[in-house]
This record gives structure tokens, C-alpha cells and sequence, in this order.
């Protein structure tokens, strides 16, 4: 919570020097989007990256907030931007991934995989899924069985309709073969005052925040969603390993930048994200305040990572039968 404050303390007069330093060197600022608002977890971790990068490139670098339409804003300006490898967009995947597979073109106004271009990945955290323990529920199975007593009842909060955590709830109902209810809010913020009231049975949250529960006598976290267990949460399970295939994999933040970008450009920021990555005390930084953690990946497995992620996640959504315009 400090961390998140002093950022937010110095944002205006962050923005405000560089774009000053900028204009006194004649040159254009290196621009890092942000399709979310200025405090949240997605402009923190930018913030982050803007300062080590200002340092290693001795230039000026600014984030620029883009919130709305699920950051389909900042997606748009990123294709939009001058072809001089200057303009940078940092995203969770959902972002781009989840937006390709709901809208059309003619909505998004960009083409994810001719407009955008992949530079790397940065962070990863994992999923997982809080419950009430009045509940009486220990684990996923007991989980499994109590949505299956009380149909009307089987409701999560997820941050958004149409998010990773709300996917990922669609994952474990197939997966579990049960009926669930997505419940979206605006925010984990919301969900937590929801969860300590006890007016929400159960939430799907980022580590950041399902993490805040873990001591909580009210409340029990029954799994994560990832292929293994998370060195951020190694006391809690994985819904595989309890018997229930609902992986929806971990979230991750990337960066991406305009297709039409000089590629002399993309690698340098390439290279100076592994470097600041690579950094012990950013580690600990992304560990401790954000629980997060690194995870670089080139431009070329990033894109990968991309397009298969686009390949797992259709069917899933498709079969939800969720439409954006609900």
C-alpha cells in the first residue's frame, strides 16, 4: 500500500518533468500506454518499468493512462502512434487475447496480430479462488460438491465481465461440470468489502489480492489455476492436483508496441527489459509489493505465448456463451 501511494503522490509531477526534460533535449519522450486507470496494479507496474528505463536510456520515458472500453482505447492509439518505435503499450494478456476473441475488427479498430507487435513479456502471477468458510468448504472437491447442492447459490465476483478470472471461473464449471455465475465488478476492491461482509459466497482474484485473504478466518483459498503450484502461494493447491483439469493457466503483463515500429527499436527495449528483469532488487520489488513475478519472454516466444493462448481460450468462450454486449 505504500508503494501504490507514493506512486500515486508522484504521478503528476512525474509526468510533468518528463515531459518538461523532454521538450528542453528537442526530443520526443519514449510513451509507455496504459489502458486502466492511474493506481492500479497494471499503471504501477508500468510506473516501475518507466523509471528503470529512464535510467538505462538516459531519455525521458511517461506513462500515459487510456482507461475505457476494456483499454480497447489504448490498444487503438498504440496502432495509431508515429511509426518511430517511441510509443510502447504494457498490458496484462487478457487485454489484447480476450479482446481479439470478442470483438470484431470492425469494433476493436485494430488488427491484434497485423497492428500490434509483441516486444516481451514481463510479470506473472497466478489465479485462484476464494471462498467463504461458512461455506463449510475445505478444498476444490468440497467446492465441486457444495455448487452442486446449491445451484442457486454457485456465484463468483470476478474484476469485469469478460476478464481472465472471469474465464477462468468458466474453466472450472466445465471442467467440474457445474453451474456457475459469474457476478462482475468494478474492481477488486468492491469483491473484497463483498467477501469480509459475507454478502459474496466466492471470488476468482490475482495474487495481489486473493493473497490479502490468506490469514483471514472468514475466508479460505481452495486453489489456483496454473499448470503448478506458485512460489508466490506454495501452500495452496492447484485445482489439478485436486482432481479438477481447470487450468487457466497464470496471468501475465507484456509489453507491446506498433507493428510499424523500426525493429533496431523494438530490440533495444527488448534488451533493456531482460536487463531491469534480471535485477535482484527489481525482483524482490515485484515479489514483495505487487506478488508478482519475473517473467521474461523474447518478442518471438511472446508471440507465441500469444497465439496460443488465442487457440486455447475461443472454445472456452465460445462455449460460455458470454457476449460482451450482455
Amino acid at each position: 500500500m505504500k508503494l501504490v501511494k507514493i506512486i500515486k503522490t508522484g504521478l503528476i509531477f512525474s509526468v510533468l518533468f518528463n515531459t518538461l526534460l523532454a521538450h528542453a533535449n528537442g526530443e520526443a519522450p519514449i510513451k509507455i500506454l496504459v489502458g486502466f486507470a492511474a493506481g492500479g496494479v497494471t499503471d504501477i507496474v508500468a510506473r516501475l518499468f518507466a523509471d528503470k528505463l529512464r535510467v538505462e536510456f538516459n531519455e525521458p520515458v511517461i506513462v500515459e493512462n487510456k482507461p475505457g472500453a476494456g483499454s480497447r482505447l489504448a490498444n487503438q492509439a498504440l496502432k495509431a502512434s508515429p511509426p518511430d518505435g517511441k510509443t510502447f503499450l504494457i498490458s496484462p494478456n487478457s487485454g489484447p487475447v480476450f479482446l481479439d476473441i470478442l470483438y470484431p475488427r470492425s469494433v476493436l479498430g485494430y488488427d491484434l496480430l497485423t497492428d500490434l507487435t509483441p516486444v516481451a513479456a514481463l510479470t506473472t502471477y497466478p489465479l485462484g479462488m476464494v471462498v467463504q468458510r461458512s461455506m463449510g468448504v475445505n478444498n476444490a472437491r468440497e467446492y465441486v460438491a457444495w455448487a452442486k447442492a446449491h445451484p442457486k447459490e454457485a456465484v463468483f465476483g470476478s474484476a469485469g465481465a469478460g476478464s481472465h478470472t472471469h474465464f477462468a471461473g468458466m474453466k472450472l464449471a466445465q471442467a467440474a461440470q457445474i453451474n456457475l455465475q459469474v457476478v462482475p465488478y468494478r474492481g477488486n476492491g468492491l469483491i473484497n468489502i463483498d467477501l469480509l461482509g459475507g454478502q459474496l459466497p466466492a471470488a476468482i482474484m490475482a495474487a495481489s489480492d486473493f493473497m490479502k485473504h490468506k490469514d483471514d478466518p472468514s475466508l479460505r483459498i481452495i486453489g489456483i489455476f496454473g499448470e503448478r503450484r506458485s512460489p508466490l502461494a506454495p501452500d495452496v493447491p492447484t485445482f489439478t492436483e485436486q482432481g479438477i483439469k481447470a487450468t487457466a493457466g497464470d496471468a501475465w503483463i507484456g509489453m507491446w508496441t506498433s507493428a510499424k515500429a523500426p525493429q533496431a527499436e523494438i530490440d533495444r527495449m527488448q534488451r533493456a527489459l531482460q536487463k531491469i528483469l534480471a535485477e535482484p532488487e527489481f525482483k524482490q520489488k515485484l515479489e514483495s509489493k505487487l506478488t508478482m513475478t519475473p517473467f521474461f519472454r523474447s518478442a518471438a516466444d511472446m508471440k507465441k505465448l500469444q497465439r496460443a493462448e488465442l487457440d486455447m481460450w475461443r472454445p472456452v468462450i465460445k462455449q460460455s456463451g458470454f457476449s460482451p454486449d450482455q
